[in-house]
């Protein structure tokens, strides 16, 4: 998955459509998870529930608190730096061997996904 925590995206679908906020969390798909739910995000602001706390030591209050909760990845998009314009993401080599993410529309690097070999291995 391209997106990575501390991204800003826009929520394509949903009840939250054209929001734009930042990615707080990413969860991968388990791999070879058959059946199951892709990769999530939890981007802040978007899909918030209520949780009920029960009355405790810790919590003498109880009631009810606000969280957000993962939205799929698939319903984001990366807003990019360059254009300003939220865009599909696309990965390639870069010239010292490593891989960088790019916005598709206008073709400004977005940032590393993988350092070069050479200076991953020390060398």
């Amino acid at each position: 998955m391209l997106i990575k925590t501390g991204d800003l995206v826009e929520v394509r679908s949903g009840n939250e459509r054209g929001t734009r906020a930042k990615v707080l969390a990413v969860r991968p798909a388990a791999a070879g998870e058959k059946g199951g739910r892709g990769a999530r995000v939890v981007v802040e602001g978007v899909n918030r529930v209520y949780r009920h706390i029960r009355r405790s030591q810790k919590n003498p209050q109880g009631g009810r608190l606000s969280k957000e909760m993962p939205i799929d990845a698939s319903n984001v998009l990366l807003v990019c730096s360059a254009c300003g314009k939220a865009t599909r993401l696309g990965a390639r080599v870069a010239a010292d061997g490593g891989k960088v993410r790019f916005c598709r529309g206008c073709g400004a690097e977005q940032g590393t996904v993988r350092r070069s070999r050479a200076k991953a291995k020390g060398g």
